[in-house]
């Protein structure tokens, strides 16, 4: 039987912690699959699509991750595709109280999955897919919280987004 996890995110966009954090569950899975949510409650800067892309681009070598969208219930997912665990970084204390109390209610709808937490390394404690989003959008640098390509993608989002007068106006927040 594969150990397989699914490590959930919205990836918008995916950053250098949750490319750490993914890495690190490949090694004690099987299999990870970085599942991205299709319709997070949040404004989006990039569609599934391009999420995925995105995704996909970051672990293209990695044999043991591979990427998919999905929708639904996390817990629901993980069930269908027969992932035994649910992949969660821990950056901040915040963090850690959120992700209790949803592994807890996961645990009360598909009691057969476990909720693994991984702290995040301390050099990505401050990245958070809004932060990012907000630096970029203000002209900032953040080529040293994502991938190159990723760094592209941002440019060329918030110049499209400026040049149409149409900013989304991102508020720094501490969850992703």
């Amino acid at each position: 039987m594969s150990r397989l996890a699914v490590y959930p995110a919205s990836l918008d966009p995916i950053h250098n912690g949750h490319i750490d954090v993914a890495l690190r569950a490949a090694r004690i899975f099987d299999e990870v699959i970085v599942a991205v949510y299709d319709m997070p409650k949040k404004k989006l800067l990039f569609n599934i699509e391009e999420r995925v892309a995105l995704a996909q681009e970051a672990f293209r070598s990695v044999t043991n991750v591979r990427v998919a969208p999905y929708s639904g219930l996390t817990v629901n997912y993980a069930q269908e595709v027969g992932a035994m665990a649910l992949i969660r970084g821990l950056r901040v204390f915040s963090d850690f109280e959120f992700e209790f109390r949803m592994g807890l209610a996961n645990r009360k709808l598909v009691p057969e999955i476990e909720t693994v937490a991984i702290m995040s390394d301390e050099k990505h404690l401050h990245i958070s897919s809004s932060t990012i989003r907000e630096i970029a959008e203000l002209g900032g640098d953040v080529s040293s919280m994502v991938p190159a390509f990723v760094d592209d993608a941002l440019k060329k989002r918030f110049a499209e987004l400026h040049a149409n007068h149409s900013s989304p106006g991102y508020n720094i927040s501490i969850r992703d």
